[in-house]
């Protein structure tokens, strides 16, 4: 009786496992047409589970820093692999121009206001302050999947959900030298060694172009043996979509032992992956296998969140800390959007949309593991308190409003939010003919 009472951990992982695949397929569908999202339900699932009185295992990520750091690093290069394949806009300056905006204006402005927000008002060394501003910058790749493009050739692909998933993609790489400049900052504090040349050369100009380099070459390497080498031998012919997967890691790989933007480069690879052929419907397959992937590992990370939330995660927070985290949301992110958008020839509906829904999420906890475990840092539990609340503000936020503000745009934009999307009559997106 007793070992009926017991099982067997094993069995039971196996038990969650398959409720959790379940989920993942079902789940996207029943909300749908709700002002609900999937990572809202998540991490609500996830911290009833981690109150179970029978659940000893404690998921704070200052327990398990390198588990954090490795894991939420999968999770983003696995979103950034997906974003570039959906994309159906052909690359270049001018058809790109709002993405160009968001990484060159937006970014650097939010790093800015929320490094002194961090300094002045919550009191934080400024090299800590740079890290938290360098953290809480970027929009998620991973979260931010309710405001992206459709699959590719799906025709879900207008001014907002291009700019909101083609900024997602790059300001993860785009945001990396400047938490190598807070750790940089904070190594120079402690020791007087020299580091602005270092930084320059190295993690700004090295670190990107060899990144965007690596992953443009092996986009061309991936595109070339999957679409057109001779027909019997293409891996197009096999019709499995792991082919990503294969991609996703070899670019990260490979740009990370030549010490470069890894994530940078998955970005840059799918970019080039999906113009090598952009008719090709393996793209769909591909892009199929990286979404369910990701919305896996999303779910398992989110399950993990909402239990350190239980567990006592923001415990550390003051008052002066919540006040931040709004602003960081409600002013800050607003704000330098719409300073980035200045002058963009959109509705200004679309403005405001893409500036207000700068979601943070899944690519903030890696910056943040990352920084802490290359830096010494006094009161890491209150940055992640910090963070952590942030991200749980924009999951709540954001989640509950993007559906019925994203089917508001759809109807201005005289679009049936609730029709089946249409395949474009081409496929070079829109933009394409200037």
């Amino acid at each position: 009786m007793a070992s009926f009472l017991q099982p067997d951990p094993y069995i039971l992982v196996l038990t969650g496992a398959g409720f959790l695949i379940a989920l993942v397929a079902w789940l996207p569908l029943a909300l749908r047409r709700l002002p609900l999202s999937l990572p809202i339900v998540c991490i609500g699932l996830g911290a009833a589970l981690f109150s179970w009185p029978g659940v000893g295992l404690d998921p704070s990520p200052l327990d398990w820093p390198e588990f954090t750091e490795r894991f939420t690093e999968f999770v983003v290069i696995i979103a950034l692999m997906g974003a570039g394949l959906k994309l159906d806009r052909v690359f270049g300056l001018r058809r790109w121009e709002v993405t160009w905006r968001l990484i060159l204006v937006t970014l650097p402005l939010s790093i800015v206001a929320i490094t002194v927000l961090a300094g002045t008002w919550l009191g934080l060394p400024w090299p800590v302050a740079l890290l938290l501003g360098a953290v809480l910058a970027p929009t998620d790749p991973v979260l931010a999947s309710d405001v992206q493009v459709g699959p590719p050739k799906s025709g879900e692909e207008d001014e907002v959900r291009f700019g909101l998933t083609s900024e997602a993609g790059m300001n993860d790489g785009a945001a990396f030298p400047f938490v190598h400049l807070a750790i940089a900052l904070a190594l120079a504090a402690a020791t007087g060694e020299p580091w602005a040349a270092k930084w320059l050369s190295y993690n700004v100009l090295w670190e990107i172009g060899a990144g965007v380099a690596g992953g443009w070459l092996i986009g061309r390497a991936f595109g070339w043996v999957t679409f057109r080498i001779p027909a019997e031998t293409k891996l197009a012919q096999t019709g499995d979509g792991l082919i990503a997967l294969a991609a996703t890691f070899v670019s990260y790989g490979l740009t990370e032992i030549i010490h470069s933007y890894g994530f940078l480069s998955v970005f840059v690879t799918a970019l080039t992956f999906r113009h090598a052929h952009r008719s090709h419907d393996f793209h769909r397959e591909m892009h199929d296998v990286t979404e369910q992937i990701e919305r896996l590992a999303m779910m398992v990370l989110l399950l993990l969140f909402g239990g350190a939330l239980a567990r006592g995660l923001l415990e550390g927070l003051s008052w002066a800390d919540v006040a931040a985290a709004g602003v960081i949301l409600l002013v800050i992110r607003p704000v330098t959007g719409l300073a980035g958008l200045w002058g963009f020839p959109a509705a200004r509906a679309e403005k405001l949309t893409i500036a207000f829904f700068g979601i943070r999420g899944v690519g903030s906890f890696y910056y943040l593991a990352y920084g802490l475990n290359h830096m010494e840092v006094a009161g890491a539990e209150r940055l992640w308190a910090i963070v952590g609340l942030v991200v749980l503000l924009s999951v709540l936020m954001h989640g509950l409003t993007v559906t019925p503000i994203m089917r508001l745009l759809d109807r201005r934009q005289g679009r049936d939010p609730d029709a089946d999307s249409v395949p474009p009559p081409g496929l070079q997106g829109p933009g394409a003919g200037d």
